[in-house]
C-alpha cells in the first residue's frame, strides 16, 4: 500500500518532465549568447533584439495571426451551429450523414485533409478561375474546415449535459425560440464556446501539415518559416521565437481560465438566485 502511491508519483513527476523539461531548456537557451544553440557561451537577450528586427518573421507572425483569429471565429460560428444541429433538432433526415462529414476531418489524417484541399482548389482555379494564387484565403478555409470539428464537439458534449428546464420555462413565461436562444443557451454555453475558439485558434497557428499545401509563394505563416529554419539546424533566434510563442499561448490560457471561471461563478449564483425566487 505505501509503494503505490511513490509508483504513482514518480511517474507523474516523469511525465511532467518529460513534456516540460524539453521547454524550459528551450527558453533558457533563448538567452544564450552563442551562436551555437546547444553551446552555452553566457546570458544575453541579442536574439530577441534580432528577432523584432527581421522583417520575415514579423511579416510570417502577423499572417499567421490574420489567419488563425479569421478560421477560428468563423468555425466557431459554424461549430457551434453544428453542434446545436445535433443536439436539438433530434432524428431528422440526412442526420446520419451530417454527423459524419462534420466529424471527418477529426478521424481523417492531416496528410489527405491538405492532399484533399489542395486538389479541391486546384479544380476550382480551373474551373471558375478562383483562386488565381494559393494564399491567405485557401489556408483559412482549410484551417476552418480542420478546426471546425473541434469545436463542434466540445458544444455538442457542453448542450448534452445542459439542463434544458431553464429553457423551457423561458418560453413558458412567453420568450420567443430566438429569445431564448441568445437570452439562455448562448450564455450558459458561452464557456464551451470560448474554449473552442482558443483550440481553433491554436490549432490554426500552429499548423503546418495542412499550410504546406495549401499556402503558395509570398504567404509563409510562421510555423513554416520556423520549419524551413530547423532544416538548417536549431539556432537561438528560434529558441527565442519559441519562448515568446510560450509566453504568449499561457497568458492566453491564464486570461480565458479567469474569465470562464466568472463566466461559471456567474452562472452557478444566477441558478440558485432564480431557484431561490421560484422557491
Amino acid at each position: 500500500m505505501k509503494r503505490r502511491p511513490t509508483f504513482l508519483l514518480s511517474m507523474l513527476a516523469f511525465g511532467f518532465a518529460f513534456f516540460y523539461v524539453p521547454i524550459l531548456s528551450m527558453i533558457v537557451y533563448s538567452f544564450n549568447a552563442s551562436r551555437l544553440a546547444t553551446v552555452w557561451g553566457g546570458f544575453s537577450t541579442k536574439w530577441y533584439s534580432a528577432l523584432w528586427s527581421n522583417s520575415k518573421v514579423i511579416e510570417a507572425l502577423m499572417l499567421s495571426l490574420k489567419i488563425a483569429l479569421v478560421s477560428a471565429t468563423i468555425a466557431t460560428i459554424l461549430g457551434t451551429l453544428a453542434g446545436i444541429t445535433l443536439v436539438r433538432m433530434g432524428r431528422f433526415r440526412g442526420r446520419t450523414l451530417f454527423s459524419g462529414l462534420v466529424t471527418a476531418p477529426l478521424i481523417m489524417p492531416e496528410v489527405i485533409t491538405g492532399v484533399s484541399s489542395l486538389i479541391f482548389f486546384l479544380l476550382l482555379a480551373q474551373w471558375i478561375g478562383w483562386p488565381a494564387q494559393r494564399g491567405f484565403a485557401t489556408v483559412t478555409l482549410a484551417h476552418i474546415t480542420f478546426s471546425m470539428v473541434f469545436v463542434t464537439t466540445i458544444v455538442q458534449a457542453r448542450l448534452l449535459q445542459f439542463d434544458r428546464a431553464i429553457e423551457e420555462a423561458a418560453m413558458d413565461l412567453g420568450s420567443r425560440p430566438w429569445q431564448v436562444l441568445f437570452d439562455i443557451t448562448l450564455p450558459v454555453i458561452s464557456p464551451a464556446i470560448l474554449s473552442g475558439w482558443l483550440l481553433a485558434f491554436t490549432i490554426s497557428l500552429d499548423d503546418v501539415v495542412i499550410t504546406s499545401f495549401t499556402t503558395g509563394p509570398g504567404s509563409t505563416t510562421l510555423p513554416l518559416l520556423i520549419w524551413s529554419k530547423v532544416k538548417l539546424g536549431v539556432t537561438p533566434d528560434i529558441n527565442a521565437l519559441a519562448t515568446l510563442m510560450v509566453l504568449a499561448v499561457g497568458l492566453g490560457v491564464v486570461v480565458a481560465g479567469i474569465v470562464m471561471n466568472r463566466a461559471e461563478a456567474r452562472r452557478l449564483a444566477d441558478e440558485r438566485l432564480a431557484y431561490r425566487t421560484n422557491g
